[in-house]
């Protein structure tokens, strides 16, 4: 098994320049620290519907009223007028900025762990066709390499996604590798979890990160 670096189409391209643009890494930074509820706040926020940032305040109220504490407020807010930079990109654009956030959210996160975290890479095995679409993040650690692909939300959990992350689960093990395959994705887990279990592809073996334990990321695997 190893891994190798995507081709360059056209589509690779533009999103690399989205990926590269430093409110990614910003926003993503800030995610990384925040707690779950300013985390739930900022995925509405860049769902991009109310671009006011006095009605996030209103409908937050723990994060911003007067009874939050003042360090805890300022950090909110930062997230908050980060977060709708992304709102305001506009519809095309904030879709790919979510997901860009989400990957560069998993990738700082697996990075606490040490070891290669990389971006847009492919694995190959001897015999085996490789696969066209790249992984989203990858662990390239000799102890225990992972494959990660990164949704916004559940909607975008589909067949093609979990049948590519168990064919690689499976390749890896016939080379008696222990590949960590896993689907991390930004909403709840339960709306993932049902979106799964309605799949006929297989994923028994693919670990589901949801918004609410995406800390787990940074830990060592179970």
């Amino acid at each position: 098994m190893r891994f190798q670096d995507a081709a360059r189409d056209a589509r690779a391209v533009v999103y690399a320049g989205i990926q590269a643009d430093p409110l990614v890494a910003r926003v993503a930074t800030l995610l990384a620290e925040a707690t779950r509820a300013e985390r739930w706040m900022a995925r509405a926020v860049m769902n991009g519907e109310r671009t006011d940032p006095g009605t996030w305040r209103r409908i937050f109220p723990s994060l911003f009223g007067k009874g939050s504490a003042g360090a805890l407020r300022e950090r909110a807010e930062r997230l908050l007028a980060a977060a709708l930079e992304v709102a305001n990109r506009g519809e095309q654009a904030r879709s790919q900025y979510r997901g860009a956030v989400v990957e560069e959210l998993t990738a700082q996160l697996l990075a606490r762990r040490g070891g290669p975290v990389r971006r847009e890479r492919r694995v190959l095995f001897d015999g085996v066709t490789a696969e066209i679409h790249p992984y989203d993040v990858t662990v390239e650690a000799q102890a225990r390499p992972g494959v990660y692909d990164c949704k916004w939300g559940a909607r975008g959990i589909n067949a093609d996604v979990l049948n590519q992350l168990d064919d690689a689960r499976a390749h890896a093990a016939d080379e008696e590798i222990d590949l960590a395959v896993a689907i991390v994705v930004f909403d709840a887990r339960r709306s993932a979890k049902i979106r799964l279990e309605r799949s006929t592809a297989r994923h028994d073996n693919t670990r589901l990160v949801g918004l609410e334990d995406i800390d787990a990321l940074g830990e060592a695997h179970p």
